[in-house]
């Protein structure tokens, strides 16, 4: 039985049973649903039996969702062996083939959910980094607002200290979100983090999020300034930081693919945010970053409200995707 078909009676309860957090997803990936879910349809309309054509036109359709090249080529010498091996020729058929390749580049015997790491004692240190704009200061905005509201004490620190604004404009989140804050412009971002940690302690925090600076195109200066985050970090608070969180804009495709491949160069990097992942029609970028780098993705941003932050649930994603194929 493959995942799919195993999971198949939990997404037709989602269907009957629709919680805020699934059609959230629903509504999230509308747009990739839409343009990747609905030409599938219509590829299994033109195409009633497997053919090489019907592989072709899949496997640009693919591409075109943005799962990765790679990616694509890997899931597609799949199939081939699935439809040869299990002697499949009905199209239709196949649609639940594909969902369920699908689900198993993401899953590979893995945790269904990605769950941050939470410090047993003391605060949990979250680091965020990522280049500049793509959503950051208002990813760290969101993290705290949901960490607010699940009662924990949250403190943000400002340690991209050197970009105009960016100090001032994580303080006016900290305001609006009503959590604490510390940073100072123009200074060392180590000491700043050193000494916001100092206070997030005196504080009782439960969790901290630090914000750094995204200036990839310099990757060995922004590697040692990262190291000497970690060393500080790590020496206030053992095993911090518990996670180091990268934000990608999800509407830069390929991009944002590459971003996540420099930033593990230089870092260690535990978890992904997808932000803007309602915006663009690409969806399967979810499926190529796991794919390509082998970091989950921890969280996505679905809509520009504050609560539009959701934790990352693989079955909600490919139910979101593929709700149309369930009956």
């Amino acid at each position: 039985m493959g995942l799919f078909a195993k999971f198949k009676e939990k997404f037709q309860k989602k269907e009957e049973t629709k919680n805020e957090e699934v059609e959230v997803y629903e509504k999230g990936l509308e747009k990739t649903r839409e343009e990747f879910v609905s030409k599938l349809s219509l590829l299994g309309i033109k195409y009633t039996k497997v053919s090489e054509e019907y592989f072709e036109e899949l496997e640009n359709l693919l591409i075109m969702a943005d799962i990765g090249v790679k990616t694509v080529f890997n899931f597609m010498d799949r199939i081939r062996d699935r439809v040869k091996k299990e002697n499949i020729v009905d199209t239709a058929y196949l649609n639940e083939v594909i969902v369920d390749e699908l689900f198993i580049i993401y899953v590979n015997n893995e945790s269904l959910t990605d769950k941050i790491n939470m410090a047993p004692n003391g605060p949990t240190v979250i680091l965020v980094v990522g280049v500049n704009g793509v959503g950051k200061t208002t990813t760290i905005a969101k993290l705290a607002y949901k960490y607010k509201n699940m009662g924990k004490k949250v403190m943000m620190i400002a340690a991209d200290t050197f970009r105009a604004g960016a100090v001032s404009q994580l303080e006016l989140w900290s305001q609006k979100v009503e959590c604490d804050f510390f940073g100072k412009e123009n200074a060392d971002p180590a000491g700043v983090i050193f000494d916001g940690l100092t206070k997030a302690k005196e504080a009782n925090s439960d969790i901290v999020l630090i914000d750094t600076a995204g200036r990839l195109h310099n990757k060995v200066n922004l590697m040692a300034e990262l190291e000497k985050m970690n060393r500080v970090i790590g020496k206030f608070i053992p095993e911090a930081p518990h996670e180091t969180l990268l934000v990608i804009d999800a509407t830069t495709g390929q991009n944002g693919i590459m971003q996540a491949e420099a930033f593990k160069e230089i870092t260690n990097i535990t978890g992904i945010v997808l932000t803007k992942l309602d915006s663009t029609a690409k969806g399967g970028i979810v499926l190529a970053i796991k794919e390509s780098v082998g970091i989950p993705v921890k969280f996505i941003g679905l809509g520009e409200k504050m609560t539009d932050l959701e934790t990352f649930d693989i079955e909600n994603y490919i139910y979101g995707l593929f709700k149309d194929f369930i009956k």
